[in-house]
């Protein structure tokens, strides 16, 4: 694939359209291929009182975009000590309630550990622990899966504090981002705090509240409504607007980056940058784990160790495109539209975030405009 300044240009129309056509406030695009920067844009406000101007190094929360970089951290840090995605988790963590399951199981939302019984606060990661090995998972090792949009923070950050003695942030930190120079954090420091965007929420349109995934996020007691509120705490976007949470450094959802630092980790993870994440770390990132209905989402996803992949047919063909057109792209997006991939075939990462949210887990057109005018023959 050849990417020409036509390309680019079709890109950056799409990406000024948003502002004209679809409310954008503040945004940020970034496009990597074969170990370059070819775009990096960024334009708008960080409040709507237009305070500051939005630039491309503007930093903004990317909530759950922020899996793939934490998904990374657990791999090196399994690597360092000669494990990897096929070792058990009792391994590491004893008191995990399947002795079954594999790294690879947890990293691909399939221990059925996506909702918890107790109680317990997200700011506690020790009260979230004890929970955990309390829990009976929802369903048995082995039969699908379902995605983990808030359990998946503290899975993968008691086997980090347990290789490394560092939080999973800091271990991201010294390992990953910092020999990286990556713009993208799991615990922002103090210092940072003044760059960064304030986040507005999406508003419901009444439709989508009687239908599908949204119905069953409010109905009390379903499987979607429990995993999307476990653990408690941070579930209003202007909680996620605090120094609080920017500092905190949850693993499922408190990332906070430019989208250039967000492509420039993808482009590490599909081996064209020079980085610590080395072949089996890629490797586990960009291999299909599991692809089946899932059962929190309630549509067709499917899972790399830390990632996801857009589903495939029985004849190989994508039933869907929020990754390109390639069938080896894998990323994550993050809820309210930031959104962040790699692809291994053609040398391309991207990335693209925002402030002015939508409600959606998956990206929207904002986003998927954009793509399909980068992969546009």
């Amino acid at each position: 694939m050849s990417v020409t300044l036509s390309t680019l240009e079709r890109v950056v129309s799409e990406f000024e359209r948003n502002f004209v056509d679809h409310a954008e406030l503040g945004a940020s695009v970034s496009i990597w291929w074969n170990g370059v920067e070819i775009l990096s844009l960024g334009q708008g406000w960080c409040e709507r009182e237009r305070l500051r101007p939005w630039t491309e190094t503007t930093l903004v929360p990317v909530y759950s975009a922020t899996k793939g970089p934490a998904a990374a951290a657990l791999l090196l840090a399994l690597d360092q000590r000669g494990l990897g995605p096929q070792t058990r988790v009792v391994e590491v963590w004893p008191g995990f309630p399947n002795a079954e399951a594999s790294f690879a199981q947890l990293l691909s939302h399939q221990c059925g550990l996506a909702a918890l019984d107790q109680r317990a606060s997200i700011w506690n990661h020790e009260e979230v622990v004890a929970a955990i090995e309390a829990q009976a998972p929802s369903w048995p090792l082995g039969q699908g899966h379902g995605y983990h949009p808030r359990m998946f923070g503290a899975l993968v950050e008691e086997p980090v504090r347990r290789l490394t003695g560092l939080r999973l942030g800091e271990f991201f930190q010294r390992e990953i981002a910092g020999p990286m120079e990556l713009e993208f954090w799991i615990g922002l420091p103090e210092e940072l705090h003044p760059r960064v965007a304030t986040l507005y929420p999406g508003k419901a349109d009444k439709s989508d509240l009687e239908q599908g995934f949204y119905k069953e996020f409010h109905r009390e007691g379903s499987l979607t409504r429990r995993a999307f509120f476990s653990p408690r705490g941070v579930h209003a976007v202007q909680e996620m607007n605090t120094p609080s949470a920017w500092s905190a450094g949850f693993p499922a959802m408190g990332g906070i980056g430019t989208a250039s630092g967000l492509a420039k980790f993808y482009q590490a993870a599909i081996g064209t940058l020079e980085s610590p994440l080395n072949s089996a770390v890629r490797a586990a990132l960009g291999r299909l784990q599991s692809q089946a209905d899932d059962r929190v989402l309630l549509r067709e996803t499917a899972f790399t160790c830390g990632c996801q992949m857009d589903p495939v047919d029985g004849a190989g063909i994508k039933k869907r495109r929020l990754y390109g057109s390639s069938v080896e792209a894998f990323g994550h997006p993050g809820a309210g539209g930031s959104h962040g991939f790699g692809d291994p075939s053609s040398g391309l990462s991207f990335a693209y975030v925002m402030n002015q949210m939508e409600l959606s887990v998956f990206p929207s057109a904002k986003c998927t405009a954009m793509i399909d005018a980068l992969y546009a023959p």
